[in-house]
């Protein structure tokens, strides 16, 4: 019997030995290559075409994307009822990669039918194909009711309207605030496209407007109201202006498990992140690869030169491409700085550039046609 046991023992020795030998058992999960990207199917979830025109859906097409747009409350796109009007042009002739969320405006807002108006068109733009509402920025930094005071997200008003919105198992995207660089003068900015951009819009640079509600109260009035909503499926688009630190954007998905947030316009903010910390920012990606979704806030209008768009798309998502899959060393416009790429696991790429978006919006888009 000991005999038995001492050779067991000796056995068990030498295959450890050997599997040491060896390497680990589980192998490192591969990233995708530059040469995977059109290869893979992606969903460009913050898209804005406010034009009849098709450059952005055939090359989103040629490129292996889908595209969610968003209407939105922005004066300078064209009206809500004009976006609508595009949007469901563009769901009918390419259902394969087009679909979209809706909006309202806070126009009569002291009226007090106006939320029951609200609430009546939401139901027809969901009846038409609408799988989402965007509120925007101006909801906290823009309209003011007719005593002058600031209307803020968490505002009592829109109770009913978010109500109706999970009721009828429909998102909530929100552009909360903007981002913590909008509060500080153009020197201290973290990244240049902030720079460049609140320099173009001086009325959105906070620093300038003291007398505004700050970036605190920004987000915490949308978390107010994120509080209240607590089943609401809830998208915080811009990496829910928490851009500055991953270890915000963790903290605010574990506070509410049913957010989630996409990554437009705010990629230039982790690269800057990478810098100092490349292995934090690459693990709270894989940590919480579930809840990100990819997007760019591409935008095409009807002045819009097709070469110019075409030659934008093409170097933004190449380049976040590059960032998001790849060890490389790369430079972005954003930066003055090199960093590198965080190469994450294909799974985990495979949900921020698709599954996620998929089971947020199911069903969003058809099957692609098959011709010839």
């Amino acid at each position: 019997m000991y005999y038995n046991l001492i050779i067991l023992m000796l056995f068990l020795i030498g295959s450890s030995c050997n599997n040491e030998s060896k390497g680990p058992a589980v192998s490192i999960e591969e990233s995708y290559s530059m040469e995977d990207f059109k290869k893979v199917p992606k969903i460009d979830t913050h898209a804005h075409i406010t034009s009849d025109g098709k450059t952005f859906i055939e090359e989103a097409r040629a490129n292996n994307f889908r595209l969610m747009d968003m209407i939105v409350d922005v004066p300078q796109f064209p009206s809500i009822p004009r976006q609508l009007e595009i949007c469901l042009k563009h769901r009918e002739e390419d259902p394969d990669v087009f679909a979209y969320t809706t909006a309202f405006t806070l126009e009569n807002w002291d009226q007090p039918d106006w939320g029951d108006k609200i609430i009546e068109n939401l139901q027809k733009d969901f009846d038409n194909g609408a799988l989402g509402v965007k509120v925007w920025k101006n909801i906290g930094m823009t309209y003011k009711d007719q005593k002058g005071n600031q209307i803020m997200l968490d505002d009592p008003k829109f109770d009913p309207i978010f109500q109706f919105i999970k009721d009828q198992h429909k998102v909530l995207l929100s552009h909360a605030g903007e981002p913590k660089n909008c509060w500080l003068p153009l020197d201290e900015m973290t990244v240049n496209n902030d720079r460049n951009y609140f320099t173009e819009y001086p009325e959105f640079h906070m620093y300038l407007h003291p007398e505004l509600p700050s970036y605190e109260d920004q987000i915490q009035a949308r978390d107010n109201m994120l509080s209240k909503n607590t089943a609401l499926t809830f998208i915080g688009v811009h990496l829910a202006s928490l851009e500055w630190s991953v270890d915000e954007i963790a903290r605010f998905l574990d506070r509410f498990p049913n957010a989630s947030v996409d990554l437009t316009e705010r990629i230039p903010h982790l690269q800057y992140q990478s810098l100092e910390n490349r292995n934090r920012v690459r693990e709270f990606f894989i940590k919480y690869q579930d809840r990100i979704s990819y997007g760019t806030d591409f935008e095409q209008e009807e002045n819009h030169d097709p070469a110019a768009l075409i030659e934008k798309m093409n170097a933004r998502w190449l380049r976040d491409w590059k960032y998001f899959n790849t060890e490389e060393i790369m430079t972005v416009p954003e930066l003055d700085t090199p960093f590198q790429g965080l190469g994450l696991p294909k799974t985990a790429a495979d949900k921020i550039y698709r599954i996620n978006a998929e089971k947020i919006f199911k069903d969003a888009w058809e099957s692609p046609k098959i011709t010839g």
